[in-house]
């Protein structure tokens, strides 16, 4: 039985092939955004002010919700099931817990439309601050290792109920840690979503994806201008962060404005050893999770040339594509990666 691939073209148009029934077919999905656009908005300026306090050395508790819609879910129906009401939509699910991982730079509050669009079709998204991102105050320069770059989500994972288990949502280089999670947690990840993210291979190194882009690990450690010596200039870089003309460019060429805005005072510097750090993936306990994986056609920061590659080499069980995406679907296309999501959570 082959992957299947599903495309998010213009018009709301989703097309299907390569499915295990031998055909395909297309249909047209009937979409509303008024509701969805006028929770943004306030939406939108907690998030700016979280983000304004942070820049300012806000160091407070960090809360794992950029914004609550939880007040709303039971009477909004779901945008994308044709009228059908989300109480019965959500009782069909057997996992209704997201964890939202965000990529490098990045944190919780990149998601805060996706936490709005899931929350409202009644599902129980929750994000994380790795290590020395967002709102968690660990020093970016002392986090050497993807475990302890992922040790939020770690924690998270480790203090579910017995029984509960989650789909995991890693974007970019968030991939690495929902790959680390997978191998070390397979009992608790019900599906595992990689969005343009470094879903890599056993003995693959997150930044080995970006190398059509940012040159070889060792050229970039020798050349690049973006590194960061937070322990002196005679000891290895300790982290990286790209200036914000070329962040612009590579993350945001089809996002709105006022969330790019909102990511140039937010984004901070990425610690360097989790990028360089090779994972170990088993076929016993990795191998055997669900995977999944959503290709941003208009990316600048991870082509759509590496991402086919990444699914080729490393084979999901689903793949879905978003035409006019930029790296950041949660702010390009919100809508058509909601869509995605409710999807995957339906897939039996």
């Amino acid at each position: 039985m082959g992957n299947r691939v599903i495309c998010m073209k213009k018009k709301d148009v989703v097309i299907r092939s390569g499915g295990g029934d031998g055909g395909s077919r297309s249909k047209r999905v009937n979409r509303s955004q008024r509701k969805l656009l006028a929770n943004e908005e306030p939406l939108h300026r907690r998030a700016l002010s979280m983000a304004i306090h942070q820049s300012q050395g806000f160091d407070g508790s960090m809360s794992r919700r950029v914004g609550s819609t939880s007040s709303r879910r039971q009477t909004l129906s779901d945008p994308f099931s044709n009228n059908k009401q989300v109480p019965e939509f959500v009782e069909s699910l057997t996992v209704k817990k997201f964890v939202l991982v965000h990529g490098e730079g990045f944190g919780a509050w990149c998601w805060y439309k996706t936490i709005a669009s899931l929350e409202e079709s009644g599902l129980f998204p929750v994000t994380v601050d790795l290590a020395g991102s967002g709102f968690n105050m660990t020093d970016a320069n002392s986090v050497s290792t993807l475990e302890e770059y992922s040790n939020p989500l770690i924690e998270l994972i480790q203090n579910l109920p017995e029984e509960e288990k989650v789909i995991l949502v890693g974007h970019s280089t968030g991939g690495a840690c929902v790959s680390y999670v997978l191998e070390r947690f397979p009992e608790k990840i019900s599906k595992a979503i990689f969005i343009c993210a470094t879903m890599v291979a056993d003995g693959q190194r997150p930044f080995d994806v970006f190398a059509d882009e940012l040159g070889s690990a060792e050229q970039f450690m020798k050349e690049s201008q973006f590194l960061i010596y937070g322990n002196g200039k005679d000891k290895p870089a300790t982290g990286f962060m790209f200036e914000k003309q070329h962040m612009k460019g590579l993350y945001f060429n089809q996002s709105p404005n006022k969330d790019i805005a909102l990511s140039m005072i937010s984004m901070r510097p990425v610690p360097l050893g989790p990028m360089m750090e090779k994972l170990s993936l088993t076929e016993e306990r990795y191998g055997k999770g669900r995977r999944f994986y959503v290709q941003t056609l208009d990316d600048l920061a991870l082509s759509p040339d590496v991402q086919e590659k990444l699914v080729r080499d490393n084979s999901p069980e689903t793949v879905f594509k978003i035409k006019g995406s930029d790296h950041c679907p949660f702010f390009s296309k919100p809508q058509s990666l909601h869509k995605i999501l409710l999807e995957i959570a339906q897939i039996p």
